[in-house]
């Protein structure tokens, strides 16, 4: 079993206005020197079995057509192995 994670951002050129509220409000809570501030989504996908090109393949897939709005956002798709015990 592995776990896929899929992280989605919006786009540099997209306005990020909860971000920019995060942003602002850290000075105001005692946190300086953060410059910028970008949300996004985090799909944590718990896989049975290998994770090969396929499946990696059909992962990709559901984060271009379901977990993303590519017109506005960039994913990444990256596999984390389970470590010893952690297994459901």
């Amino acid at each position: 079993m592995a776990r896929v994670v899929v992280d989605v951002m919006l786009k540099p050129e997209i306005l990020d206005p909860q971000g920019q509220a995060v942003q602002r409000a850290l000075p105001r809570l005692g946190f300086d020197g953060i410059s910028d501030v970008r949300q996004g989504k985090r799909f944590e996908l718990e896989v049975d079995g290998p994770v090969d090109d396929a499946a990696l393949a059909r992962i990709h897939e559901l984060a271009e057509t379901f977990l993303a709005n590519t017109v506005i956002e960039n994913f990444t798709v990256k596999v984390e192995e389970l470590a010893v015990g952690a297994e459901k």
